[in-house]
């Protein structure tokens, strides 16, 4: 099956929810507009007040700006594919799919990271904190976490995109990594990228923030109780992110690993959890969990009861 760019896909994955059709409509549908109303009211928030113009909430603005794109990704195919008989998606609208899934993922990675640093810098080294993390720094590091999780993303499109084709039916409900059981044959150069890219944009900056965190809990045990509590309150919204991503690339991971072996309906609970969960929870986790950003919250919710 030769060239890509007019092959159309069949993402085979919703043969087994075709029965509750409606149900899913309904559900991705509210829950694409919880995702969407959730975290552009915490970008908004941190966008308008200035008390919130700080590294650690302009990282949370950009996990929530990253959520949003995230989900814009996958949602509304997957609301008009519930609707429809037969669900198809041109192969380069497949390999567009799968770059901005993994690149907004490997971003987040870079992104929690760069989070991490900062807590580490504001508790363990607060006098230095105005001089290290200036806005300079952060714009840098903003960039960085984006820009290097994209490059290495998209190598690996632009070598699927030269790859032969043989199948046209994609077991799944959208394009992850599963777009490799559709090529006739996965070249020694896009598996060696693949291991680059996990390497790169997940294993070492999720190693990095534990070991940071770790180094922030260890210093913040021999100081006082205050010192403790805003050590707990800072940094654990972001290690309940961190774990909810880890688990979910992890997830990914193996579904692409086991596919042929793994029941359908399972793949689909386990694909469906990985879409679902960051996304939603994201705001609910620093709305709550973030007294500043709850008290603007509380603020904005009363002013608009009046």
């Amino acid at each position: 099956m030769d060239k890509l760019n007019v092959t159309d896909i069949t993402l085979s994955g919703f043969v087994e929810i075709t029965k509750y059709r409606y149900l899913f409509f309904c559900i991705m549908f509210i829950l694409y507009s919880l995702i969407m109303s959730g975290n552009l009211t915490i970008v908004y928030l941190i966008w308008h007040h200035k008390n919130l113009h700080e590294p650690m909430y302009i990282f949370i603005a950009a996990l929530s700006f990253n959520c949003c794109l995230y989900s814009t990704t996958l949602y509304p195919k997957l609301i008009i594919d519930s609707l429809t008989e037969q669900q198809i998606i041109p192969y380069s609208a497949c390999l567009l799919q799968f770059f901005m899934f993994y690149f907004v993922g490997g971003s987040e990675f870079l992104l929690l990271a760069a989070m991490a640093y900062d807590r580490y810098v504001s508790i363990c080294q607060p006098l230095r904190y105005p001089t290290i993390m200036s806005k300079t720094t952060v714009s840098i590091l903003l960039v960085m976490s984006w820009f290097l999780s994209a490059c290495h993303f998209a190598v690996q499109v632009i070598l699927s995109a030269k790859a032969r084709l043989c199948s046209l039916n994609l077991k799944g409900i959208f394009c992850n990594n599963s777009i490799y059981s559709l090529q006739c044959v996965t070249s020694r150069a896009l598996t060696l990228f693949g291991v680059v890219a996990l390497m790169d944009t997940v294993i070492i900056p999720m190693l990095f923030t534990i070991f940071t965190y770790t180094r922030i809990f260890i210093l913040s045990h021999r100081g006082g109780k205050e010192f403790r509590k805003k050590a707990t309150e800072t940094c654990l919204p972001h290690l309940i992110v961190l774990f909810m991503i880890s688990c979910f690339t992890f997830y990914d991971v193996i579904i692409a690993r086991v596919e042929s072996n793994f029941p359908k309906l399972a793949r689909i609970v386990m694909t469906l959890q990985i879409i679902l969960y960051h996304p939603v929870f994201n705001p609910i986790i620093y709305g709550l969990k973030m007294k500043e950003i709850t008290k603007h919250l509380k603020s904005l919710f009363s002013r608009k009861k009046m």
